[in-house]
């Protein structure tokens, strides 16, 4: 391979492209009659914040924007950065700022700045001493602040599609000055296509993977890069995912929404898809056994008990062996019969508490130890359940003010259809006892 200090950079990086007709994919901001061509036709842009995944091509246009401008382009990490070079930065552009080119400030993964560090960039951004371009890949709306959220423009960028990643590929094989194109290589289309693929829409990660592969065709003195090849260039790739960001929210969501709708194969997938991806599985267990409380409760009482039982076996087994019993609970849990009704008796109770605070233990119910409770009337006309050939008996276990209160009204679904119809016989019960025509 070349070893010039050009070719020296990893391949990802020599195949940036420089004008926006030779970017590829976000077609819905670079295509002719989109946003991004027409700053550029008015030859000027305003601030903006590049929201997307790894390798979608978030500091590639912000790079070809700052050039086409012909703009003093300024790269910032927040990560190896900190507010001392921002001051650097803005004693710099004050300097230049009564020449004719103006600055931009790129600044990646903005979201690691806290939010004193996003509000030292406010009055720069509002008096126009530099343009500011924002790099995240997590939700803006989460990790920037309000203030310079509302005087940036806000792009969303998508992970890369399979065709537009083999068209990259293609690329490279073939480019000369940047590429690999002097080592002639081909490449088979069932390796190329699982580059693509596996590549989980980040252009980075494929030119990275496909960089190996051509290293390890061409130490054996081949011109073909075969599927062999391909997967042993990128083994262990890891999946997308932040244990603490979007995406982590977005994958439970999904799991949890899966089983609620009692689509087995969904729940599957999500629970897969997050230990794949390096998730707790004990958080993941610890949402199941949340789940089957809140979604299923007593349509199904056995629900929480599987949920248990599972989480025992994975903390007794382990990965990978016990992670096969949380696929279980989740596949059960998804085709159990559903109810929220004890979630909803205790919001209703929650909200009833916070509005009347805390209200006093009606007499009757009181514990009464003493001779002096019992003289403040403590327990005074209990009626004792199991003196009634019923076991039940007229009278408020609310206090006063919520007298009459219902709280958890049971489903038609499963187990619960059970629990109502019995609720309902102790209730035409109880108003006969009420009309003082016990059965």
């Amino acid at each position: 391979m070349k070893t010039d200090t050009a070719h020296s950079r990893p391949l990802a990086e020599r195949m940036r492209p420089r004008r926006l007709e030779d970017f590829v994919g976000q077609r819905h901001l670079t295509d002719p009659d989109k946003l991004l061509p027409s700053f550029l036709q008015r030859g000027m842009i305003p601030s903006l914040l590049l929201w997307g995944p790894p390798g979608s091509g978030k500091t590639t246009l912000a790079t070809i924007l700052a050039h086409s401008l012909a703009a003093d382009f300024i790269f910032f990490s927040a990560v190896l950065s900190g507010v001392k070079e921002v001051r650097r930065i803005v004693t710099e552009a004050e300097k230049k700022e009564e020449g004719d080119r103006p600055t931009i400030l790129f600044v990646d993964e903005i979201h690691r700045f806290n939010k004193a560090q996003q509000d030292g960039f406010l009055p720069h951004v509002e008096n126009g001493l530099f343009t500011l371009i924002g790099a995240t890949t997590e939700n803006p709306s989460f990790h920037v602040i309000a203030p310079l959220l509302s005087r940036c423009q806000l792009l969303v960028l998508h992970p890369l599609a399979e065709a537009d990643i083999v068209i990259l590929l293609t690329r490279a094989l073939s480019d000369r000055e940047n590429g690999l194109g002097d080592f002639n290589l081909d490449i088979e289309e069932e390796a190329i296509q699982t580059l693509a693929g596996q590549a989980d829409g980040d252009c980075r990660r494929a030119l990275n993977a496909l960089e190996i592969a051509a290293t390890l065709v061409t130490g054996k003195g081949k011109k073909t890069i075969t599927l062999t090849d391909v997967r042993e260039a990128a083994q262990n790739q890891s999946l997308r995912f932040d244990k603490t960001g979007e995406e982590h929210y977005n994958l439970i969501s999904a799991l949890h929404k899966s089983m609620r709708d009692s689509d087995p194969d969904g729940a599957a997938y999500w629970l897969r898809r997050m230990l794949a991806s390096g998730e707790n599985p004990l958080y993941i267990a610890r949402r199941l056994i949340r789940f089957a409380s809140e979604d299923i409760g007593n349509a199904d009482p056995q629900a929480i008990q599987v949920a248990m039982a599972c989480t025992g076996a994975f903390q007794q087994l382990g990965s990978p062996e016990g992670e096969l019993a949380l696929l279980q609970a989740a596949v059960y849990l998804a085709t159990a019969a559903k109810s929220n009704a004890v979630y909803a008796a205790e919001k209703a109770i929650n909200r009833d508490i916070k509005k009347t605070g805390s209200l006093p233990v009606p007499l009757h119910l009181r514990n009464a130890p003493t001779k002096m409770m019992r003289e403040l009337g403590y327990g005074r006309d209990y009626k004792y359940a199991h003196d009634n050939r019923y076991g039940l008996v007229d009278q408020e276990h609310l206090p006063d003010t919520l007298r009459g209160r219902t709280y958890y009204e049971p489903t038609s679904r499963g187990y619960e259809a059970i629990i109502r119809e019995r609720l309902i016989k102790w209730r035409t019960i109880l108003t006969k006892m009420k009309q003082n025509k016990t059965p």
